[in-house]
């Protein structure tokens, strides 16, 4: 398997993919994995629906086409002259079309309604949900599994519940497309840490060596 440091320097998202079945007991354990994540008070409040049946992967991929197609319309796209961001972009357009036929795994990630400290609003337990999410991806690198986390379906949100059978107390953070990769992994482009850490105080250089 991959070992960790590795996985975290490689694994960019991934949003095309081979259609080759992931085996249950592999799914099983990008679950258990995620929910060896760190989270507030142990509450554990994630939940994960592992959508694999094709005709419910279509539906799903319809309502998030939508809510893609809200969020970003074509023109988005054909503004886009710099080629590597437009590789990038691409890749977007390209989920956004494929979700519900291409990744042959679907995990939709939900959390129990909990809002954030001083917020009445919801969605307040992305400090327990995200680094869920982040095992979940790292595990699936260490399967050599690709994948990425996607929130676009949220302009949808009500529609996708509808076709999951989502409680009202429960709310969607995240839906994660995963399978064999049809694209590279890393290694990864990142400012180096000298362009985004300081030392004590704002402005300040950190030492690095």
């Amino acid at each position: 398997m991959t070992d960790l440091i590795d996985a975290m320097y490689t694994n960019r998202s991934i949003r095309r993919f081979h259609p080759d079945p992931v085996p249950d007991h592999v799914v099983a354990k990008l679950i258990e994995a995620a929910t060896r994540a760190p989270n507030g008070r142990n509450a554990q409040p994630w939940r994960f629906i592992v959508v694999r049946d094709p005709e419910m992967r279509q539906r799903v991929g319809e309502v998030y086409r939508e809510a893609w197609d809200h969020y970003s319309p074509p023109s988005r796209l054909a503004a886009v002259t710099d080629p590597r961001e437009r590789k990038r972009v691409e890749g977007a357009y390209h989920l956004g079309a494929t979700m519900g036929t291409e990744p042959p795994l679907l995990i939709v990630v939900c959390s129990e309604c909990e809002p954030a400290a001083g917020s009445d609003g919801r969605h307040g337990s992305g400090a327990t949900v995200f680094p869920a999410i982040q095992n979940l991806l790292l595990a699936a690198r260490a399967y050599g599994l690709g994948g990425c986390m996607t929130t676009i379906h949220r302009f949808r949100e009500e529609k996708l519940k509808e076709v999951l059978g989502i409680p009202e107390n429960i709310d969607t953070y995240a839906i994660v497309p995963l399978g064999r990769p049809a694209e590279k992994f890393g290694p990864l482009r990142r400012r180096p840490v000298s362009e985004v850490a300081y030392a004590d105080r704002w402005g300040a250089p950190l030492a690095t060596e």
